[in-house]
């Protein structure tokens, strides 16, 4: 078990969840064990290491999760479907049969996974009908096996409910010369446009704009990067930052700027900021999808990553080992 959260060690693993299925574990105060299967995973920072996961209100689990101090998130490996499907019983004893470890707190942590993180609870947020759990990961281990994926018949469900389209929810896309509403472009603008405007509010109470948001997240993944790194790792939304930009988020408190080129780092306030602005991107995507299965999601963020990477042009990856990497000057 891992206890130092190495940023590549921490990434690899955060890669098992390709569009996967996690089972989220903790114990309650009288020493219950407690777990359950979630999709809605997420990784928030690489250092510290974060993640998050949310949670209906209606659950009958809330207060023991809300309570805890400690849960354990773990990614299942591609023979565990019938475990996920234990965990997602309402009543049942899930833990018959089986033989967890122990982890953080008497954390509950199952076998034979993909890759398990054990979590200190963090901060929980209000997420419209969810509460959002976002926890420092503070040991995790990461095993080469292939996770549990949504595949076969259950992505051809989505396939079929777009071939069942009439002919007149096409018709704008078959007429020649005409901008339609199905043009990938327009679709792909609009949700995006409409989805982030969700988090409006959010941004204008921390007094951040667009790319305020942008940047922060950056330094997030990676702190310690100039304004040009940052600058050209966001080209593809159209936004700049700028030294004004820069300057400003210095002058608040949100990033501190070491010289002489100016390299940017997140502070205490910056960070906590930028988890608040994650939890409310969480809970504008819990909305959007809220009429989406767990394939239908799974199957729409697949497609979408291999639009993103077939229209790239070349910008640097904010992810990619070493991106920004340096000695504070």
């Amino acid at each position: 078990m891992a206890t130092q959260a190495d940023s590549i060690a921490f990434r690899n693993a955060l890669g098992s969840f390709a569009t996967g299925v996690t089972i989220v574990t903790t114990r309650d105060a009288a020493g219950q064990d407690c777990g359950l299967t979630a999709n809605s995973f997420n990784s928030v920072s690489l250092d510290p290491p974060m993640v998050l996961w949310s949670l209906a209100r209606s659950s009958m689990n809330m207060d023991v999760f809300r309570d805890a101090d400690h849960f354990a998130v773990h990614i299942l490996a591609a023979d565990q479907e019938p475990l996920s499907n234990g965990f997602a019983k309402r009543g049942a004893d899930k833990f018959a049969g089986l033989a967890p470890e122990r982890g953080a707190g008497g954390v509950p942590l199952l076998t034979g996974c993909a890759a398990r993180f054990q979590c200190r609870t963090a901060y929980q947020y209000e997420g419209g009908d969810h509460i959002i759990f976002v926890g420092e990961v503070i040991a995790f281990d990461h095993d080469d096996r292939a996770p549990l994926l949504f595949h076969g018949g259950r992505y051809a469900l989505a396939a079929r409910r777009a071939a069942a389209l009439t002919a007149s929810d096409t018709a704008d896309a078959e007429e020649p010369g005409r901008f339609g509403e199905d043009f990938l472009g327009y679709l792909i603008g609009r949700a995006h446009f409409q989805l982030y405007g969700r988090m409006q509010a959010s941004l204008a109470q921390h007094g951040l704009d667009a790319t305020d948001h942008f940047a922060l997240s950056i330094l997030g993944i990676q702190d310690g990067r100039t304004a040009q790194e940052i600058a050209d790792m966001i080209g593809f939304t159209g936004a700049r930052l700028t030294d004004d930009h820069a300057r400003s988020l210095a002058e608040r408190g949100i990033v501190r700027r070491e010289p002489p080129v100016g390299r940017l780092w997140l502070t205490d306030a910056g960070r906590r900021t930028l988890i608040e602005l994650a939890a409310a991107a969480k809970a504008a995507e819990e909305d959007a999808l809220g009429a989406f299965d767990d394939n239908e999601t799974a199957l729409l963020k697949h497609l979408l990553k291999h639009v993103i990477h077939s229209t790239d042009p070349g910008l640097p990856d904010p992810w990619a080992s070493g991106a920004g990497e340096g000695e504070a000057e």
